[in-house]
């Protein structure tokens, strides 16, 4: 599970560059979940995770007050979650997780972004059972031990844990998510979480190679572009002169 993380942020990294509305994109996923689960971090973990990871991504404080302070508010931006499936260059499986105002123009983008680079989207459930759908929390520790008991004591059913460089890295289902993260917090107090988020990890990895390479990037960062498009999760391996 380990190597299948470490794959996913080599190409967050490498298509962060194509990220070039991302403070729409914080301030949009920031609103849906204060709308969801109430606009007070304390009480709502998953906006915490949320405006923590924005503040490390360097999101301007007023984009996040605006989406909170909109998501308080009534009326607002009805903005629903859609999810696309299918098979990218290489036979590549991906699941790209979306926000949107209007579910048919989302839709047809993201279509687009697959038919003209020679790939497939599929129906609902085609790909995504052959990903984990993870909590994962990463942060400065070395006694795993420690962490796992008190991750087991609250009860969280802990699917990997791994203590590598000083570092751990606790991956759980994502329906334990603000279990796993309170129970942390109570244990070791404030956490300075380097990754706080639910992911789509894939069970098995596909070699990106030869032209797909470079139909593979233009893929991603054709979906990245999309301002609807919130994440892009997929299988692919890519040369490791690519995910430098």
């Amino acid at each position: 599970m380990g190597r299948a993380f470490q794959n996913r942020k080599e190409s967050m990294a490498k298509t962060a560059d194509a990220k070039t509305k991302v403070y729409s994109k914080y301030g949009r996923e920031i609103y849906v979940c204060a709308k969801a689960g109430g606009s007070d971090p304390n009480g709502n973990l998953a906006l915490r995770g949320l405006m923590e990871r924005a503040k490390k991504d360097q999101v301007p404080s007023h984009v996040i007050d605006k989406a909170l302070d909109k998501a308080s508010g009534a009326g607002g931006e009805d903005f629903s979650a859609a999810r696309y499936e299918g098979f990218g260059p290489g036979n590549v499986m991906v699941i790209v997780d979306c926000l949107t105002d209007n579910p048919n123009r989302t839709f047809g983008d993201v279509r687009g972004c697959f038919t003209k680079t020679k790939s497939k989207i599929g129906t609902p459930g085609s790909v995504s059972h052959m990903f984990d759908h993870c909590a994962i929390f990463s942060f400065t520790g070395r006694d795993e031990e420690a962490v796992l008991e008190a991750l087991m004591e609250a009860d969280v059913d802990v699917t990997d844990i791994e203590q590598e460089a000083g570092r751990i890295t606790v991956f759980a289902p994502h329906t334990d998510y603000a279990k796993a993260k309170q129970a942390l917090l109570d244990a070791f107090g404030e956490i300075d979480f380097e990754v706080d988020e639910i992911q789509f990890l894939p069970q098995n990895t596909t070699p990106v190679e030869g032209d797909d390479v470079a139909m593979f990037e233009k893929f991603l960062g054709m979906l990245n572009e999309l301002d609807d498009v919130q994440n892009v999760y997929h299988s692919g391996e890519l040369p490791e002169s690519n995910e430098a």
